[in-house]
Parts: structure tokens; C-alpha cells; sequence
């Protein structure tokens, strides 16, 4: 079976910055993955922030783009997310997901592969 392990988060000042690294483990075809990072704040849906596909192509969610950069290094199976200027409302619990095919990078539908999640919090 897949296997994602997210680590990276933590507790930072608005303004700063954290990357959160997903370490793949278990596949068979590990460069043919698609990859992305979601979040989830408590009493709300899970939403993406940031997805790589099979061919490399990014997909950003409209209130982290310019702000978050995602990468994969395929030799290590693992994807990271570079996150600067952090606001408070980044504040969440990010989880990393992956599948061989999706249609949508941002639809957390799409992803039958995820990792337990790791809590970033962003204070004013």
C-alpha cells in the first residue's frame, strides 16, 4: 500500500515561513504520480492548495498562488510545499494526497492516497 508521511509544520509568525515535506513510500511506479497538498480547518471542507501532475504541470488555489511554491524530487518520492508570507487564515491542518490519475489536482475526490495530516498556525 501507498504510504504518505507529512512533516514540516509547525507554528510560525504571520510573515514567515514553513515548508511541509510528503514522503512517498510503497508504489510500485513512484515517478508516475499525481501529488498535492490540501488543508482542512475544523467545521469546514477540505480544500487544495497546491498539486503536481504526472507531467510536472502545477495547480495553485487562487489565495496561495505567488505565495506557495509545490516541487517533487521523483529520485526521493517526495513532494514539498514552500510556503512564504503566511497569514493567519493558512492556518490548518495540511494533508498530503496522491493517485496515478486525476482529473483535478484541486479535487480532493480525485485522491484515494493520504497522508494523516500535519498542523501548520500562522499568528497575527
Amino acid at each position: 500500500d501507498v504510504s504518505l508521511v507529512e512533516s514540516g509544520g509547525g507554528s510560525v509568525q504571520s510573515g514567515g515561513s514553513l515548508k511541509l515535506s510528503c514522503a512517498a513510500s510503497g508504489a510500485s511506479r513512484g515517478t508516475y504520480f499525481c501529488m498535492a497538498f490540501f488543508r482542512q480547518v475544523s467545521g469546514k471542507e477540505r480544500e487544495g492548495v497546491a498539486g503536481i501532475g504526472r507531467d510536472g504541470s502545477t495547480a495553485y488555489a487562487d489565495p496561495v498562488k505567488g505565495r506557495f511554491t509545490i516541487s517533487k524530487d521523483n529520485a526521493k518520492n517526495t513532494l514539498y510545499l514552500q510556503m512564504n508570507s503566511l497569514k493567519p487564515e493558512d492556518t490548518a491542518m495540511y494533508y498530503c494526497a496522491t493517485d496515478l490519475w486525476v482529473d483535478s489536482l484541486m479535487d480532493p475526490a480525485d485522491f484515494a492516497y493520504w497522508g494523516q495530516g500535519i498542523q501548520v498556525t500562522v499568528s497575527s
